[in-house]
């Protein structure tokens, strides 16, 4: 129902942050709430978990990520507070490469995952996992910084650390996105 959010973040909670977008404060479920800070301006990729009983939004710093938690939640036994303390706990690469070599006693490292539950998520998602999302075109904005930082003598592979900084402040002046860009760079 809704792809992404953009706001800002105006309380951190144990289990969620809560988001400000035009008056209204939503309160999105997110791995690792402590990861962001008060006052942040960002682009939540979102899910929209609909039960008998409750509305519950879970919300992810990157699209791929929101893809793998849908993917996890489509395992039978695993629901979104399992695949979301998976994704909390472990990147999306390393967690894709255990389930498609399937690796069980990985996958048990995280919290509620047992023998059964791990041999599930291998049998319904190893080798249908896609690899990680292709990155779009970069935005104009994204390009000139990048082209910017490139003739400074940046690799393509140094540069391509900054693309979730990148496009989660699509609304800055390049400048600014080019000075914050070089301190994360050192």
């Amino acid at each position: 129902m809704y792809n992404h959010i953009i706001g800002v973040v105006s309380e951190v909670t144990p289990n969620a942050i809560i988001l400000e977008n035009n008056g209204i404060g939503y309160i999105i479920r997110t791995p690792n709430p402590y990861s962001y800070q008060v006052g942040e301006k960002l682009k939540i990729y979102t899910h929209l978990h609909v039960r008998e009983d409750a509305y519950e939004l879970y919300g992810f710093k990157t699209a791929d990520m929101r893809n793998l938690f849908l993917e996890l939640i489509s395992v039978r036994g695993i629901g979104p507070k399992s695949a979301l303390a998976i994704i909390a706990n472990d990147d999306p690469a390393s967690l894709r490469a255990a389930i498609n070599n399937s690796d069980a006693k990985y996958l048990q490292k995280f919290p509620g995952i047992g023998p059964k539950a791990s041999g599930q998520i291998i049998l319904d998602l190893r080798g249908k996992l896609a690899k990680e999302a292709e990155t779009s075109p970069d935005h104009p904005t994204v390009r000139t910084v990048k082209d910017a930082l490139k003739s400074l003598g940046y690799s393509a592979q140094e540069l391509k650390k900054l693309d979730p900084f990148l496009n989660d402040h699509l609304n800055d002046t390049i400048e600014s996105l080019i000075k914050e860009s070089l301190k994360r760079l050192v």
